[in-house]
């Protein structure tokens, strides 16, 4: 028997996207795993009053099993309550590629679902994506799609190359398929490593800068989409400061380089009202467990180390929903 998301008091995205296109902000969507990573997410935006997308990959669901997903999520609209505001929280699956998972997520409460058939030909696209659709749309659970692909690895997503979205099949794209929401790629990147050194350039503090973003191409996109709520999926920052702890304490990430936040928030004052951002919060986690590592050696209790690794995952997505997506203080 499905369960509805209503009865878990999560919300679908439609209200959440209208909204940030009207106010001219992006909804955070990030990702998580475990407790800590859903507390960390539910504090920062509990104490930002920002509203929130809980993303659950494929492979997270498999790691976390689905049944405890559902009431983690219910968890965290009663967390978010204890903490003093109940926040809208959409559970939300990313990069779902087939119909089956969609629907499972769908029965298991997921109040919006992603259907990635950007690797398939753009008929097979679209018939796919109806697809999902129809089915969701009978649930009231709204329903994200995929034009063009994106580089890179992250969780189950690997990309070898880019190919950026054509502004010309994205009217034709929406209307046939009736989704709520469309990624798009200009430019950004699954995981940590998302340009190559000799993609980028030297500023005058020699920091190596990756390519901007196809800003000409967003436009091209709103003007045939106006108002239409566009996704950008990729979009950690790579806090260079957190690559060097990583690294100052045994860590070896090399040539990790991320999309700019100035770029981010400029994407956000458009028609892009969901950003994603899973890379960053892997990295800020990761630096906080090595320097305790490091630190104390002989510590193995695990709240001693997951601690600190969720307060800096807080501080982090704190951080970025007052000064990368505008989403705080949007929740009164």
């Amino acid at each position: 028997m499905a369960i509805s998301y209503k009865d878990l008091g999560l919300v679908n995205t439609r209200e959440m996207f209208a909204d940030a296109i009207k106010n001219k902000y992006a909804v955070p969507a990030y990702n998580f795993n475990n407790m800590e990573q859903m507390q960390a997410i539910i504090q920062a935006c509990v104490e930002t009053k920002s509203p929130v997308i809980l993303q659950v990959s494929g492979g997270a669901r498999k790691y976390a099993n689905q049944t405890l997903l559902r009431y983690m999520a219910q968890g965290a609209v009663e967390y978010a309550k204890e903490l003093g505001l109940n926040i809208p929280i959409a559970l939300h699956l990313d990069h779902g590629d087939t119909f089956e998972l969609c629907k499972s997520c769908i029965d298991m409460g997921f109040s919006s679902v992603m259907i990635d058939g950007s690797h398939h030909d753009f008929e097979t696209n679209i018939a796919l994506t109806k697809k999902v659709v129809d089915y969701a749309h009978s649930f009231d659970v709204t329903v994200e799609a995929e034009l063009g692909v994106l580089a890179g690895v992250e969780d189950d997503v690997v990309a070898e190359h880019s190919q950026y979205t054509k502004p010309e099949e994205v009217v034709e794209f929406v209307t046939r398929t009736g989704c709520d929401s469309l990624a798009i790629s200009i430019g950004t990147s699954h995981g940590a490593n998302k340009f190559t050194p000799a993609q980028c350039t030297r500023n005058e503090d020699g920091v190596l800068v990756p390519p901007p973003l196809a800003f000409d191409i967003l436009e091209e996109i709103e003007k045939k989409l106006p108002d239409f709520p566009i996704v950008l999926h990729g979009s950690s920052s790579v806090p260079q400061d957190k690559v060097a702890t990583i690294n100052q304490y045994g860590g070896a990430l090399k040539d990790a380089i991320g999309i700019p936040e100035a770029q981010l928030r400029r994407a956000a004052e458009s028609s892009v009202c969901k950003i994603n951002i899973d890379s960053d919060g892997r990295l800020a986690m990761t630096a906080a467990i090595r320097e305790v590592f490091a630190k104390e050696p002989a510590e193995f209790d695990p709240r001693k180390y997951l601690g600190p690794a969720r307060e800096a995952l807080k501080e982090l997505y704190k951080a970025k929903n007052l000064n990368v997506l505008g989403s705080a203080n949007r929740v009164k």
